[in-house]
């Protein structure tokens, strides 16, 4: 379960006219500028980038800014597209794979038509005739692209024009070879499982077998956003493969291609602990295929060095949990010549570890009470390492260490920075931000030493930022004798004096921070602007604050958050400017799972709430996820039956608008539709709107404008006077 990003384009309301135009932020959604997505050149000195047009492919030098021209659409032999979807240079800049024409899937996998360009005659080849490829792959030489198609991986070898069928087996909701399933799309992060070797001899891949996972059918309409005509009369379906919760995954195995002879051989991993393959990658010698995996319970990961060739298995990483292992530190681990850095909680706060191939503890490269939240390599002749941390929970700071364990800063203390190395870890680009200060975008060397900016956002800045903007203000509060960090955004011309309508904004799902000193303009700042006081708390399970404050909601998921988010309620209750009377709730995803948890508790006060998209029963939830935090339903009976919004739907207080998207693949509509089925049976009285064809993120067609003039509505309607 992902939180989602909401920004506001409120084109249908009438918004009072400020100092600052917000009106024209809110209609043309305006929002700081960005650099356009970079990539790394093989060199360390250079980056691709798109053109504006997406017509052409950029090479551009860290040091001064001097570009040239690597691909160009207008002057490439045999092309005919003016603009691309995305690209992948080979590291010697003799090919360039290309795609256009995206279809997607899920929510993070498409289809597309994929191109290779040859740099040195100037050529533009369609990798099929059919097109509509996934996941298509450059090998390291530039001279093979690995593709998914029909749920079965080919290999086109480029210099010979051959399309070889390395798989076979692929059937449609039964098994899929190199693509992902989708609850491991979903909440492992993973999109693709091809791998070439280092020396190019080597296609590693995973498989799917799927065939006993439960299905799931989703209700099509003819619907008005990319309308179906075929459903004009009688409703289509769409069919997959979806495992809730304590029922079956897909059966995943790890496979190695050998290019020359063409065989295919599975992996020995052993089957007791490698229930989940969190991640697959080479290091830097061909034998070494790196295999991380998970329990079922998610709370044991194993890394496994396998010998592509003979299949042969050696675990040289193991860790243990009480609660559950970060799905993203297997993700995160990086692979050297002769070591290893992961990183892990084991100490109570994340901080980076070196180990030997060999599995043997070199030394713990980072401690402290602050959590180590990215990593981004090591410079081998300058024997650094650099990572972000948390310095409070609120920032986030850019730091290297040496392999004697002298820390140093590369970002100030407070803010967001965020970085994005060269290859050689020579250059980093900086995205700063704070509450106060749009993102800002600067090249630095690897000592922290400002070469050039590319993007200030100073006009943006003295729009919004200088301009009459509502603004946030950080506060701590107590919960159980615990203390949270919150945010208060309050109406522009703020009176003290006055009793104001208090939303309370939160997401609440473990490992997750919306209280981050970070810029952001969105619907929280616009609904201020209309007379609300808007309050965000962290309640215990959220992220930034190490191990013991995450963990607390471990098979008890909604009940701590729950209290925290009711005792954030009475702290805004409690102050001179507040209505009491007029306090509401809001969510989406694991926020709107809240709201309800929230509104039936019995010590909630909520005039009013809007749940969006919610989970009502973690029965309904995808394995994954729900397993990490609850295990399965017949571990913990008890568990899933008090952490379920359906079973205190009696107890609901207050006013409820439910918002939700027919055709959610993520949280099924069984969620809202079960919920709705119990309010009826108690006669309990709620507003709906449901968004027919709309996946969960209701997106598209600017029905956002729409979704925002509604909640707004029913928050206007039940807290104002």
């Amino acid at each position: 379960m992902k939180r989602y990003c909401t920004i506001v384009v409120l084109a249908t309301m009438a918004i009072a006219a400020f100092a600052l135009d917000l009106q024209d932020f809110v209609l043309s959604g305006a929002r700081p500028k960005s650099v356009t997505a970079m990539k790394q050149a093989a060199d360390g000195e250079h980056y691709y980038r798109f053109s504006d047009d997406s017509g052409k492919i950029l090479k551009v030098a860290y040091k001064n800014g001097e570009e040239s021209v690597l691909f160009d659409s207008g002057t490439a032999r045999d092309c005919s597209i003016t603009e691309w979807d995305g690209y992948s240079v080979a590291p010697d800049e003799s090919r360039i794979l290309l795609w256009t024409a995206s279809e997607p899937i899920y929510r993070h996998s498409f289809r597309a038509d994929y191109y290779v360009y040859e740099t040195r005659h100037n050529k533009l080849t369609k990798l099929t005739q059919g097109g509509g490829e996934e996941i298509a792959t450059l090998s390291p030489d530039g001279r093979m692209v690995a593709y998914v198609k029909d749920n079965n991986i080919r290999l086109k070898k480029l210099d010979y024009d051959t399309d070889i069928e390395v798989t076979s087996d692929g059937l449609k909701n039964s098994v899929i070879n190199g693509v992902p399933d989708w609850v491991y799309q979903e909440e492992l992060g993973m999109l693709s499982s091809l791998r070439f070797s280092p020396d190019n001899s080597i296609l590693a891949f995973a498989r799917w077998d799927e065939s006993q996972v439960p299905m799931y059918s989703m209700t099509l309409y003819e619907g008005d956003c990319h309308s179906n005509a075929d459903y004009a009369l009688y409703p289509g379906r769409f069919d997959f493969k979806y495992p809730v919760a304590g029922e079956n995954n897909s059966v995943v195995t790890v496979h190695s291609y050998d290019i020359e002879t063409r065989v295919v051989k599975q992996m020995q991993l052993p089957a007791d602990d490698a229930y989940y393959i969190q991640n697959i990658t080479f290091g830097s010698e061909p034998s070494q295929l790196m295999v991380s995996t998970l329990n079922r319970a998610q709370n044991q990961l194993h890394i496994y060095c396998v010998n592509p060739r003979s299949c042969i298995a050696k675990k040289i990483y193991e860790e243990k949990s009480e609660s559950w292992i970060d799905n993203d530190m297997a993700a995160k681990v990086r692979f050297y010549d002769d070591f290893f850095v992961i990183p892990s909680d084991k100490s109570g706060f994340t901080q980076l570890y070196q180990y030997s191939l060999s599995g043997a503890l070199i030394k713990q490269l980072t401690s402290g009470r602050e959590n180590v939240t990215d990593f981004y390599g090591y410079d081998a002749q300058k024997k650094k390492f650099y990572y972000q941390t948390t310095a409070s929970p609120l920032n986030r700071v850019l730091m290297c260490v040496t392999t004697d364990g002298k820390p140093s800063s590369l970002s100030p203390d407070k803010g967001t920075s965020g970085a994005s190395f060269s290859a050689t870890m020579t250059y980093f680009v900086r995205n700063f931000s704070d509450v106060s200060t749009p993102n800002q975008y600067a090249i630095f060397t690897a000592a922290g030493k400002k070469i050039r900016d590319l993007e200030l956002n100073a006009e943006y800045a003295g729009k919004y930022a200088v301009a009459g903007v509502p603004r946030r203000e950080f506060f701590t509060m107590t919960s159980d004798g615990v203390s949270l960090n919150g945010y208060i955004i309050k109406p522009l011309n703020f009176d003290p004096s006055k009793k104001y309508p208090v939303i309370m904004s939160q997401y609440s799902g473990p490992g997750s921070q919306s209280v981050l000193n970070r810029w952001k303009l969105d619907w929280e700042e616009y609904f201020a602007s209309q007379g609300y006081v808007i309050a965000c708390v962290d309640g215990r399970g959220t992220g930034g604050r190490g191990k013991r404050f995450q963990d607390v909601v471990y098979l008890n998921l909604g009940k701590y958050e729950t209290i925290d988010q009711i005792a954030a309620a009475g702290y805004m209750a409690s102050l001179p400017y507040v209505d009491a009377s007029r306090i509401g709730i809001w969510g989406w995803s694991y926020g709107g799972y809240e709201v309800l948890m929230a509104m039936s508790h019995n010590a909630a006060k909520y005039a009013a709430g809007v749940s969006i998209a919610p989970v009502t029963s973690w029965r309904f939830y995808d394995s994954i996820y729900t397993e990490r935090f609850m295990r399965t339903p017949r571990e913990n009976a008890a568990g899933y039956l008090a952490s379920a919004p359906l079973s205190s739907v009696q107890n609901l207080k207050g006013d409820l608008l439910i918002m939700f998207g027919s055709a959610d693949d993520n949280v099924h509509i069984v969620n809202e539709m079960q919920y709705l089925a119990k309010l009826n049976a108690t006669g309990k009285l709620v507003d709906v709107m449901v968004y027919p064809n709309m996946n969960h993120s209701i997106n598209g067609c600017d029905i956002r404008a729409a979704l925002y003039a509604k909640v707004l509505s029913f928050f206007d309607s039940k807290l104002k006077r």
